[in-house]
């Protein structure tokens, strides 16, 4: 039991060490948060797994996740990046990083932080679950619905309610690791 683990991570070393060391911690730092709002944009179809896999090759593509940098992007560097085998080759995608990067810097500007906004929408709080299975686990919830329409209003692409729970969880505004997980903090217990 003491090396039980959410089953969704089990597969690869990389899967287990991000479900370890990552997943469901929260995250308040605006870096941090752009990052996982890259990454979780580009898994929209695809497997966590798959990003995960990419995951330098997303770093080195979007200048270590800088928001000021990637809003700065041109034309022409969507088209190099097109042609990246280190990152998802999807012009859509790609494009969207650059657009999502500038709404977040308009949303930093605007609440102080990209943090204080998105936290905000949970009273600065984590909410804890405990699934005792993964089918105990959504895949979308209202609060979800409300963060993602909210961000698609301010300019945000790929970003829809099942992406925005998976980023929800990702960032620690969620935490969903199951019972028994050793990765669940003892106070979630």
């Amino acid at each position: 039991m003491a090396d039980m683990r959410c089953d969704w991570c089990l597969g690869f070393p990389e899967y287990i060490e991000y479900h370890d060391k990552e997943w469901g911690i929260p995250v308040k730092d605006d870096h941090t948060l752009f990052e996982f709002i890259v990454l979780e944009s580009a898994q929209a179809g695809l497997s966590w797994s798959t990003i995960l896999r990419k995951r330098e090759g997303y770093r080195a593509a979007f200048h270590g996740f800088d928001p000021i940098k990637v809003a700065n992007m041109s034309e022409d560097d969507i088209e190099r990046l097109v042609l990246d085998p280190s990152i998802i080759r999807h012009r859509g995608k790609i494009a969207a990083t650059l657009t999502n990067a500038q709404a977040f810097l308009r949303i930093a500007e605007e609440f102080g932080s990209f943090s204080d906004y998105y936290w905000g929408f949970n009273d600065h709080k984590v909410t804890v679950n405990t699934p005792k299975t993964l089918a105990d686990v959504p895949a979308v919830t209202p609060l979800a619905e409300k963060i993602s329409k909210d961000m698609k209003k301010r300019g945000f692409k790929f970003f829809g309610p099942t992406i925005c729970y998976a980023f929800m969880q990702a960032t620690g505004m969620v935490e969903d690791h199951l019972v028994g997980c050793v990765a669940k903090p003892a106070d979630h217990l």
